[in-house]
């Protein structure tokens, strides 16, 4: 049975108190010439995640990770049992987590006050209007399914649309249940969703290490099912190049960007 927005409020309260733990020591300011980058991941289908996370704890990167219990590569879904593993080690890893939604549908519209529009974008899963206590539920989901895997992961009171695209009723009514919507730059859009024979990997490569500047929220996936080259080949190159020209990583804050 669902919980009741009240209840939903001091679930998403008790796993977010942790968000006040203060994050793993960032590198000395000298070290950080060029500025502070906030990587995020969209969970996508998974097919380069283990290639990822490995990348990232090889140069000490942290990220925040925002959860949607997508479909993956193995034909599961991206939240359930053959995840454990890999979110319980990204928790340990002292990475960031947020909701991306639970179903991944898209919000299309405000249809009356305190409503929104929720459509999934594959054949045949409909759509529905969400209303205070159902936006608060698809948010707190991937929350509490998270929680069931890695107790002790560090949740933001925050959350991201899928696609980015949100409502001024989805703001409001996530802003009730104590989350903020967290974009990206457009800078920071790597480009990992894009056609690979018009961006292929060199070209996303060479954009993103010429023009992300300081403050930047980058945004990836692990892994994205329409692409033929994987974007994930050239991600430790990206860290590398970005680390060399003195940015730094760090989670987002809590209030978000």
């Amino acid at each position: 049975m669902a919980l009741a927005v009240s209840s939903r409020r001091r679930l998403l309260g008790g796993a977010l108190g942790l968000a006040a733990t203060p994050a793993l020591a960032q590198p000395a300011l000298q070290q950080c010439r060029a500025g502070t980058l906030y990587l995020t991941i969209d969970t996508g289908w998974g097919r380069e995640a283990d290639m990822i996370a490995a990348a990232m704890a090889r140069h000490g990167v942290k990220a925040t990770l925002f959860l949607a219990n997508e479909p993956d590569f193995r034909g599961g879904t991206t939240l359930g049992p053959g995840w454990a593993e890999f979110w319980r080690a990204r928790a340990a890893e002292g990475h960031a987590f947020a909701s991306h939604t639970w179903r991944h549908w898209y919000f299309s519209g405000d249809p009356a006050p305190g409503r929104v529009r929720y459509a999934s974008r594959r054949g045949g899963e409909g759509a529905e209007t969400l209303d205070q206590h159902s936006l608060c539920a698809e948010l707190a989901r991937p929350i509490e399914a998270l929680r069931d895997m890695a107790p002790e992961a560090r949740v933001l009171p925050l959350w991201r649309a899928p696609g980015g695209r949100v409502t001024a009723n989805a703001r409001a009514l996530a802003a009730a249940c104590g989350l903020r919507h967290q974009g990206w730059s457009a800078n920071g859009f790597l480009g990992d969703e894009l056609d690979s024979a018009a961006y292929p990997n060199g070209r996303l490569l060479s954009q993103s290490l010429g023009r992300i500047r300081d403050g930047e929220v980058l945004l990836m996936h692990w892994g994205v099912r329409s692409r033929k080259e994987p974007f994930g080949q050239v991600f430790e190159a990206l860290l590398e190049g970005l680390l060399r020209k003195g940015f730094c990583f760090a989670t987002l804050p809590e209030r978000g960007i």
